[in-house]
């Protein structure tokens, strides 16, 4: 029995690694476009809110901040691949150090590193950073939170969301096909958690104590303080609890948007959110301090 599982693991990292370490372009963009679209036809069934804005149009700014994360990120693409063949080659990384241990933990570990470095800390810094929040204001400007807003990042932010994934690929020591497998996780599970969607309650419990859910990550798009700096994860959502960054607020009580860009003229065009970096900083207005705090 033990050895038909150690088989059955062995054949399914292999398929795994096989599979991302030679996936096709036209693979990781069906990745894309296909979440969007099941998570999109999931909000036209079940939403958890209903917004009454232009759908399409609201879609059409965010979806132009996609294309500038894919201008962004093609580009520097040949780095990660750089770093990712300099951990290898010099046995850098932990997943290089934790050689001695079955494969599908080192690969768990570095996966989780990947988020930590890559996601969690990245998101983190640019809320306790004046010039990185600047940039990414634009993400929590949007007053209309659905699976779409998981890619409205500025330029700038995406570089700095680049260049903290290389960071997290050396730390890991991640060879392509992890990186590869945590992108496209990384892809799913923004636009999942960004959905206008809810779990039941139950469902969502259980869910939590490993991945963010959308009732986690909502509560993140809440337009003041505390709830702004809370529930950075994009993945998993262990960083959080073990970071003391997690907080809880009713459905009831969320209202996106960000206070110190309040008006539509503000955040729904792109010429005045692609220049929000550059415009005179805007503390926040309010900071509610919650009961739990």
């Amino acid at each position: 029995m033990i050895f038909e599982i150690i088989i059955s693991r062995h054949i399914i990292m292999e398929s795994i690694i096989n599979y991302f370490g030679h996936i096709p372009s036209a693979h990781r963009s069906a990745i894309l476009v296909g979440g969007i679209m099941f998570f999109w036809l999931l909000e036209g069934g079940w939403p958890l809110f209903r917004f009454g804005y232009h759908k399409w149009k609201h879609a059409g700014v965010n979806f132009f901040f996609t294309f500038t994360t894919i201008l962004v990120n093609f580009p520097l693409a040949f780095i990660l691949l750089k770093a990712s063949d300099w951990t290898t080659r010099n046995h850098f990384g932990l997943m290089q150090w934790l050689d001695g241990l079955p494969l599908w933990i080192r690969s768990a570990v570095s996966l989780l590193c990947l988020d930590l470095v890559g996601a969690w800390l990245a998101h983190w810094t640019q809320h306790k950073t004046k010039f990185l929040w600047r940039f990414h204001i634009i993400h929590h400007a949007d007053p209309f939170v659905d699976t779409t807003t998981a890619n409205r990042h500025h330029p700038g932010e995406s570089l700095v969301r680049f260049i903290f994934t290389t960071l997290a690929v050396i730390i890991a020591g991640a060879p392509m096909w992890l990186v590869f497998l945590y992108q496209s996780m990384s892809v799913v599970l923004s636009q999942f958690n960004h959905a206008n969607i809810s779990l039941p309650v139950w469902i969502d419990r259980i869910v939590n104590k490993v991945l963010v859910t959308p009732n986690m990550h909502h509560v993140h798009h809440h337009y003041r303080q505390p709830y702004t700096d809370s529930n950075y994860g994009n993945i998993f959502s262990v960083w959080d609890r073990a970071f003391g960054t997690y907080k809880d607020l009713s459905t009831g009580d969320i209202v996106y948007g960000i206070d110190t860009h309040p008006k539509p003229e503000e955040n729904g065009r792109i010429i005045n959110l692609l220049g929000i970096p550059f415009q005179k900083y805007r503390p926040p207005v309010n900071t509610q301090q919650d009961s739990d705090s």
